[in-house]
Parts: C-alpha cells; sequence; structure tokens
C-alpha cells in the first residue's frame, strides 16, 4: 500500500505551513530518511524527510504551496506497486483521501522572515569555496575531520548530505571520535551490531558545532513530533536528535521484552547517528528507557532530564491506556486526552488530528496495547527504574505535574538527595506543554553545564 506524505506540525498552534522547496520531483525514487522537502511557518523552518522508500508520486502542493497540517502532500509507492495516475478524484491510491485544494504561492499571504538563528534546520549552506551541503552533513565532517571538496554529493546541485559524509567515513576509515566509558565492553559492542535501529531526526543543527548534543525520547502514544511545541521559537545552540520509540512514530513495530533491551536499540542508534557525549531527555514511558540508558554505562550520557517519569511507582492510570489504544474516533479519543492536560486549549486541532491520524494505523496500536499489556499489565508499572537512579553518576532533574492525572506526582517521594526535582502546580501530564518556557530553562542549564 502506497505511503502517505502529509504536512506535519512544527508547533502545536501550526494550522498550516509552507512549502519553501522540494528535493524531490514526482517520479523521483526516494529514500527513506533522505531529505524530501522543505516547509516554513511565522515560527521555523523543518526539513522533512521521506518517510519511506519508492518512488514519489502525485506531488500536489507546489512549492510556495500553504498547506493544512496533516494533509497529504504526496504519496510514495514502493518498487512493483501498481501505480494510477490521479487525474480524476476516483483514481487516487487505495485509503488516500481525496485531493484538497491548496492555497497557492500567488494567493498566499507572504509568510513572515524566519530568523536564520532560529531556524530549526537550514536547508544548505555554502561555504567560502560555494560548497553545498547540508548543516549535518558539515557538522560530521568536521568531527570527522574530511574535508568536504573530497565528498561526492549526491543531493540537488551536487548537495553533500549526510549519507554522502557517512558513506566516505565508512570508505576512507575516517570516523567521527566517539567518546566512550571504559565499561563498554567489546561484547556489548558485537551486540549492537546486530540490534535494529530505531527512527530518529534531527529537530535542531544547532547554532555551536561543537555543543554537546541534547537527545530526546518521547513517551508512550506519542512520537518524536511530539517534541517540537518545547523548541518553537526559541534559539537552541546545540544539536538536537529525536527518535521513536519501538512500536511508535516510523520506528520498528516489534516491542522488546524489557527496558534493557529498548535501550539497547537506543544505543545503536546514536552509534549510528555517531553521537559522542549528550544530554538525554525523556517523557513518561521514554524517561524510564532514559535512566535505563544512563544506567547501562555503554553511552556517555552526562545528564539526565526526565518528565512525568514512568517506573517510580506501580501506580498507573491504567484506563488511560486502555482507552487510548482502544479510540478511533475524535469522540472516544478526546475524553482520554483531556486527561493529559489541566489546560485543554493546548489539545489543539494539529494536535488531536495527529494522533487521531495515528489511531487509523491498525498495526501501530497492536504495537503499543502490546506494551501495555507487557509494561503496565493489569494497570500496574511492572518495572522499576528506581535502581537505575541509584546506579546512575549523571546529574538528573526530574520533572513533575502536580496535576498529573497519569503518573502521580508523589512518586518523587524517596528519590536520592543529589536528584533535583521539580513539580509545577496546575500541570498535568505533560509539563513540557504547560509549563514550556520553565521545562526548556531546564534541560537548557543541563546542556550548558555539560558542554
Amino acid at each position: 500500500m502506497p505511503v502517505e506524505v502529509i504536512l506535519p506540525k512544527v508547533d502545536m498552534d501550526m494550522e498550516t505551513g509552507r512549502i519553501s522547496r522540494w528535493y524531490a520531483k514526482d517520479g523521483d525514487a526516494v529514500t527513506k530518511g533522505e531529505l524530501l522537502f522543505e516547509i516554513e511557518t511565522d515560527k521555523a523552518a523543518m526539513e522533512v524527510d521521506a518517510p519511506a522508500s519508492g518512488t514519489l508520486r502525485d506531488v500536489s502542493a507546489a512549492e510556495g504551496a500553504t498547506v493544512p497540517v496533516g494533509q497529504a502532500v504526496a504519496w510514495i509507492f514502493a518498487e512493483g506497486e501498481e501505480y494510477t495516475p490521479t487525474g480524476k478524484p476516483d483514481a487516487s491510491p487505495a485509503g488516500a483521501p481525496a485531493a484538497v485544494p491548496v492555497e497557492t504561492a500567488k494567493s498566499a499571504p507572504a509568510p513572515a522572515p524566519v530568523s536564520t538563528a532560529k531556524r530549526s534546520t537550514a536547508s544548505e549552506t555554502r561555504d567560502d569555496h560555494g560548497i553545498r551541503a547540508t548543516p549535518l552533513a558539515r557538522r560530521l565532517a568536521a568531527k570527522a575531520g574530511l574535508k568536504l571538496a573530497g565528498i561526492p554529493g549526491s543531493g540537488p546541485k551536487g548537495r553533500i548530505t549526510r549519507k554522502d559524509v557517512e558513506t566516505n567515513i565508512a570508505t576512507t576509515g575516517q570516523a567521527a571520535p566517539v567518546a566512550k566509558p571504559a565499561t563498554a565492553a567489546a561484547a556489548t559492542a558485537a551486540s549492537l551490531a546486530h540490534t535494529p535501529l530505531l527512527h530518529a531526526v534531527w529537530l535542531r543543527e544547532g547554532l555551536d558545532a561543537s555543543a554537546v548534543p541534547l537527545v530526546l525520547i518521547h513517551g508512550f502514544g506519542a512520537d518524536l513530533n511530539s517534541w517540537r511545541p518545547l523548541f518553537a521559537g526559541v534559539q537552541v545552540d546545540s544539536p538536537v536528535l529525536a527518535l521513536d520509540l519501538p512500536g511508535h512514530g516510523h520506528s520498528t513495530r516489534a516491542v522488546p521484552e524489557n527496558l534493557d533491551a529498548i535501550a539497547e536499540q537506543v544505543e545503536r542508534t546514536l552509534e549510528a547517528n555517531r553521537i559522542g557525549p549528550f544530554v538525554l531527555a525523556g517523557h513518561s514511558f521514554g524517561s524510564a528507557v532514559a535512566a535505563t540508558l544512563a544506567a547501562r554505562g555503554n553511552a556517555d550520557v552526562r545528564a539526565l532530564a526526565l518528565i512525568a517519569p514512568a517506573g517510580l511507582g506501580p501506580e498507573i492510570n491504567g484506563a488511560f491506556l486502555e482507552g487510548f489504544v482502544r479510540a478511533r474516533s475524535e469522540a472516544s479519543l478526546m475524553p482520554w486526552l483531556k486527561q493529559l492536560v489541566t489546560d485543554e486549549s493546548l489539545l489543539t486541532r494539529p494536535f488531536v488530528n495527529a494522533t487521531l491520524a495515528q489511531s487509523a494505523d491498525e498495526g501501530l496500536r497492536a504495537a503499543q496495547k502490546a506494551i501495555v499489556d507487557s509494561y503496565f499489565a493489569d494497570g500496574t508499572q511492572t518495572f522499576d527504574i528506581r535502581p537505575a537512579l541509584a546506579a546512575s553518576r549523571v546529574p538528573t532533574r526530574v520533572i513533575f505535574g502536580a496535576a498529573d492525572r497519569i503518573i502521580p506526582a508523589a512518586h518523587t517521594a524517596g528519590l536520592p538527595g543529589e536528584i533535583a526535582t521539580h513539580v509545577f502546580a496546575a500541570a498535568g501530564h505533560m509539563p513540557q506543554l504547560e509549563r514550556r518556557e520553565q521545562v526548556f530553562r531546564i534541560i537548557q542549564e543541563l546542556v550548558r553545564a555539560s558542554a
């Protein structure tokens, strides 16, 4: 079945986005994870990767078009998959909605200027010699000690991409220095080589290429895009990498049997992205994974930010988990979404639409049901991260909303004295949305202290 390419949300208030550039055209072969198009809003710009490999078809929004969030802008057909041109409404691919007219560049209002310093990404930059390369490609090349002039570019007009740099590193044997603790054994490295990678996206390239990166792990039922509102309209010095947990987003639907196995997948993904020392932030179930990863000692975690972490006590809102994975309509989904926050205005139309789109993916929801059955059996958290936190030696901040209706804020009781705890009044399970500025500041403090 063809894969839908939609216009994603950059922040919670985003209703539309302007497609500023396509990097592939109708009929081109594309590879999952490669740069596909760029969008702009009045707050930020973002590069969007191809969600699958295949042939790009039915591009319905030209450069300059303003498109509603969640609308399909193209489809990707797998090799050998039957394709019928969509010249008429009834010829659309199976499962594809009828085309919705988009506002063209001629009728679209001019977008607000986007400050280069505050862009989430840049489509490309040039050095003094006019070499085209993405910011991430430049950063990887600099870390590996490579000259861009010696790397062939596979992108449009010879643009050097991350893939080109990584291919060159693999060919020449030059690799970016990745700091690893002495406790990382050769057996662990061999195990990681056979561990599936998770889907990961650089949300920010960062203004300082030498800064310690920030790695983000989302919570249950979300995906890496859930972090975008935290960074909307703000300046970020360090690179930011977000990933999809197994059973979520575009990662594998196979659910590992324990937190260690998930942490191993994260470790493998970080190695593939050549991450050295980094600061790690997680939300809810993602916090449990983050704490486990830090305690394992295989990755160079310099600090931890755990937001509404799971695994500090047995209690959890089992009705929410079961209701969330069962919901297939807005009417059945909204009562559960409202339990996430105290301020229901944060449940914007793009947020609800994106969650509904996920609920239509039966394979995705089946994987998440498996997570509920395994990790939250009978409405109980069946794992405990307190030993991991006790074993970790990195600076750690725990952040909770006092009005959390999913995981009780009272679980912060009894944490080791060196762990700083922040409990925000009138905030629910997502303080990164309801207390965005404060949470962002806490994370930034950890990043700067780790430099």
